[in-house]
């Protein structure tokens, strides 16, 4: 009985690059050896392309380049993330500056209305009504003409008028931007794009230190987050504890680490644009002045009107950020386990709120850190800001607190009281005679007689940019909402 021959001989490989070379086939006498495993060089690769980047930022796809650091690469690659940064950091900057100066401004309940700031309808009620006051100054008492007019203004010993009130145009240095109209954050910086004294280059103060800062946090807090972890996690079992106080714990230390560049930014974009009343020229010199006149590395980063904010400010937002959604998300109704994987249009929701939530926590925070920062210690001269400051500093967290509610005011704009709505007060009070623009005393509005909503300057911004996140992370589909829209 003869064997079949054998297949390999009437096998016709393809013509294809990816063609297989078969070794000779045995003898017919010969026993068949095992087949081997084929090798490598049995195998013709194609080559394939090496230059395969999008916009000669992503390496090379051919891996039989050495692999080795490319230069250029690098320092291409750092330029355009250096660019994206900085002009994200711009887009954003003009909201930062109206919030802080809203945040840092003091305006104390007690200020009367301005006595130089007379709208439209009061000029065109004067001209309506000159006749009449003709008619009536002619059946007018002589004996009572002085009470119609002004005291005198106080001076001091040296001659100069005395500034009794935040909203005397008279009184008010020229570098500080008028109050009493501005309302918001977008009311603020259009505020400070008209001041003459200021510009639309002042949106952008403090811009360097601020994308500085932004790009070493997020660089900076996620080496520490995995120094922390790596130290707490892995050298025993038996300490693994959820990773909820790590993250903020990495957040801590990094803010504390950064606290003098936002220092800087704070004072830079507090003072004046004017250059004969401009305290600092850079953020370099603002670091030298700094540690030369307020004691130096120590204080400026132990102070405790700068440490304790530091600590307060970076510690809660995270942890909030954590706790809040965890906390919301059941209790909205979708079901008792929310997970970002399960449900992402319901976490992100949930963080939504968890944001809003937090906001209520940490934005009278950061108004006192700021506050807190626009004061000047040791030898230094105070900050001439371009808006109004409390004359008088601050103790610490609680100090500054406790007086912002109680010694300020929160109805912006300041609105005064109509000229017809003053002749009837003057008729039936005789102690207003004196003051010709006293406001409007209805008591109906808490917010006169109360400085809550001055902790919660830029909180309505804050809330449209968190809409928009909400949105953006529903219809794009992501599964997170980051939590750095509070940052703003």
């Amino acid at each position: 009985m003869t064997s079949n021959p054998s297949l390999r001989d009437l096998y016709n490989p393809p013509s294809s690059a990816w063609a297989f070379v078969p070794p000779s086939p045995p003898p017919h006498n010969a026993s068949l050896p095992a087949p081997a495993a084929p090798t490598m060089s049995s195998y013709q690769w194609t080559t394939r392309p090496a230059h395969n980047s999008i916009f000669d930022l992503s390496p090379s796809l051919d891996l039989s380049e050495p692999a080795s650091l490319n230069g250029p690469l690098l320092l291409r690659s750092l330029v355009a993330s250096a660019l994206l940064q900085y002009t994200s950091t711009a887009l954003v900057m003009p909201l930062e500056v109206g919030k802080l100066l809203l945040q840092i401004q003091w305006i104390p309940k007690d200020a009367p209305a301005p006595s130089a700031q007379v709208d439209e309808e009061d000029n065109e009620e004067e001209v309506l009504s000159d006749s009449t006051n003709e008619d009536e100054s002619y059946f007018a008492d002589p004996a009572a003409s002085h009470s119609k007019h002004p005291a005198p203004k106080p001076v001091d010993d040296q001659g100069y008028i005395v500034r009794t009130s935040i909203l005397e145009d008279g009184t008010r240095p020229e570098y500080i931007i008028p109050v009493g109209s501005m309302n918001g954050a977008w009311d603020m910086v259009k505020r400070v794009a008209a001041f003459r004294g200021e510009g639309w280059l002042s949106l952008w103060k403090g811009l360097f230190t601020s994308c500085v800062h932004d790009v070493l946090f997020s660089n900076v807090q996620p080496l520490v987050d995995s120094l922390l972890h790596s130290v707490f996690l892995s050298s025993a079992s038996g300490l693994y504890r959820p990773p909820l106080l790590l993250p903020v714990a990495s957040h801590v230390i990094t803010g504390f680490l950064l606290s003098p560049l936002d220092l800087v930014r704070t004072r830079l974009i507090a003072q004046s644009a004017m250059s004969r009343h401009r305290t600092y020229t850079g953020p370099f010199d603002a670091l030298r002045q700094i540690l030369a006149q307020e004691g130096g590395i120590r204080s400026i980063y132990f102070h405790p009107q700068l440490f304790i904010p530091t600590i307060l400010d970076n510690g809660l937002r995270p942890l909030l950020h954590i706790l809040m959604p965890t906390l919301i998300a059941p209790r909205l109704g979708f079901g008792p386990h929310v997970a970002a994987d399960t449900s992402p249009v319901a976490w992100a929701f949930a963080q939504v709120l968890g944001s809003v939530a937090s906001l209520l926590i940490t934005l009278p925070i950061e108004t006192v850190r700021r506050r807190l920062q626009v004061q000047t210690r040791g030898t230094a001269k105070p900050l001439r800001t371009c808006v109004e400051t409390r004359p008088v500093p601050y103790n610490g967290v609680v100090d500054a607190l406790w007086h912002i509610v109680t010694e300020e005011r929160s109805d912006l704009p300041i609105m005064r009281r109509s000229r017809a709505r003053r002749r009837h007060v003057e008729g039936a009070e005789g102690n207003d005679v004196d003051d010709q623009f006293v406001e409007k005393r209805d008591g109906s509005s808490w917010l006169r007689n109360t400085g809550i909503g001055q902790l919660y300057r830029g909180l309505r911004m804050r809330l449209g940019v968190g809409i928009i996140v909400f949105l953006l992370a529903a219809l794009g589909g992501e599964q997170e909402v980051d939590g750095g829209w509070a940052e703003l």
